[in-house]
């Protein structure tokens, strides 16, 4: 296997690294690979921060490995390589009455990510997290291969679920995906005025998937105010989807500048009626809106950008409120915020959901942006709340593990199956995760 020395980053482009990476295209080649060299693997890089990155050592880029290596269309169940894409998966077989259970909000998403992330999408109320939908994993550690269950080897798989790769170079899973009748989308659009309409609407809402866009530019009696959609898939004519569009070069500083991101804002509000509305969409146009344009992220220039995304509990909606207020105070959000009711699924010792309230900002890689950043990790803290390391490029140790009450399971578990350490990643050590203490 060739090694090339690579510089990467990951989605949020803040944090870089460099060092030699591999990219394997069978499994024979990745056992042997791994038997002589042990390195942590990465897939297409959407996580935020450096939960990918492994800056000067070794990385596996997973994406070759992208088979399909078996289905049964009587049960749905689907066995694939790590490096298949979520979106892929649902090209295949949405046509054929069947989806993955859990689709996060990019199709970019590889199977052995969304499982190192245990992540959810916008039905988590109603199905939990992607890893309570996978049925198996396969684990190469070295010359060590470990086929991991719900209820064999089950330390090592909820040590998997959500575990950021510690246990282990993921090379396939068996999933089971969910019948569909058809592959549409039926989405209601409302308008929410205001803070405590938009939590009602989403905390009432008896939809299969819902999700709120919430404008974090608005003060006053206007915070908080959004758009909610409601969603079921359906069976019908399939709308034309809308065409990709490619961010060609690095935006410049006043392209999210707060007078714009305010004007944007506004407008986006206002495109629902205020009666609402309900449209038709392709699958991908509801599940992964911002794939359709491509190397969106350039849209921050070249520093960069943060995304925060904590949960709080129910009981700590007014928290929320008061973290919304600040951001908003703040002049720094951009365009891209997202508020989510949550149910309580979760696979691992470090699945981030918690029954409660998730709020998703990004903001432009400023100064100011990691200190506002900074303090609503302490008032997340306060609340009972906890923050995604999927998003992640600023948190501090302490404040990671205080919010993790399984942590220390989690270290036991990933320790012994990794004595070496081979799979940190920058992420782990920045955080100091690996220790108890």
């Amino acid at each position: 296997m060739r090694w090339k020395q690579t510089d990467y980053t990951g989605w949020g482009r803040v944090l870089r690294a460099s060092g030699p990476v591999a990219r394997p295209e069978r499994l024979s080649t990745l056992t042997a690979t791994l038997a002589a060299r042990l390195a942590p693997a990465f897939g297409n890089r959407r996580s935020y921060g450096d939960a990918c990155l492994n800056n000067d050592g070794a990385a596996l880029d997973m994406t070759r490995m992208d088979r399909i290596i078996g289905f049964d269309a009587t049960t749905g169940v689907v066995e694939v390589e790590a490096g298949i894409t979520i979106g892929a998966l649902a090209k295949v077989f949405a046509p054929r009455g069947w989806l993955p259970s859990v689709m996060p909000g990019t199709g970019f998403a590889t199977v052995g990510g969304c499982i190192a992330q245990d992540v959810h999408g916008k039905n988590h109320h109603n199905d939990g997290s992607f890893g309570q939908h996978v049925l198996s994993v396969t684990l190469l550690n070295g010359d060590k291969k470990t086929v991991a269950t719900p209820d064999r080897n089950k330390a090592v798989f909820r040590a998997t679920m959500g575990g950021i790769g510690q246990t282990g170079v993921i090379a396939s899973a068996k999933l089971q995906l969910k019948p569909i009748v058809g592959d549409v989308m039926m989405v209601t659009e409302r308008r929410a005025d205001g803070w405590d309409e938009h939590l009602a609407l989403l905390d009432g809402s008896q939809a299969t998937y819902s999700v709120g866009w919430i404008d974090a530019t608005a003060t006053g009696a206007a915070l908080g105010r959004g758009i909610v959609e409601e969603a079921e898939l359906a069976a019908g004519l399939v709308p034309k989807p809308k065409p990709s569009k490619t961010v060609p070069l690095d935006a410049p500083k006043f392209a999210l500048s707060s007078p714009v991101v305010k004007l944007f804002n506004t407008a986006y509000f206002r495109r629902v009626p205020a009666s609402g509305r309900s449209v038709v969409k392709p699958i991908d146009d509801f599940f992964f809106p911002l794939d359709k344009i491509h190397d969106w992220n350039r849209l921050y220039g070249k520093r960069g950008f943060y995304q925060f995304q904590n949960v709080v509990p129910l009981d700590a909606a007014d928290r929320l409120r008061e973290m919304v207020e600040m951001i908003a105070g703040s002049g720094l959000a951009s365009p891209l915020a997202v508020l989510k009711r949550m149910g309580t699924g979760r696979a691992g010792h470090m699945s981030f959901p918690m029954e409660g309230f998730t709020l998703a900002v990004d903001f432009p890689a400023r100064a100011e942006a990691a200190e506002l950043i900074a303090m609503l990790e302490d008032m997340t803290v306060d609340a009972g709340g906890r923050l995604y390391l999927a998003k992640d490029a600023l948190a501090t140790g302490p404040a990671i593990k205080a919010m993790y009450p399984e942590h220390a399971e989690w270290v036991t578990a990933v320790n012994k199956a990794d004595p070496d350490h081979a799979m940190e990643t920058d992420m782990v050590r920045r955080l100091n995760l690996r220790s108890a203490t």
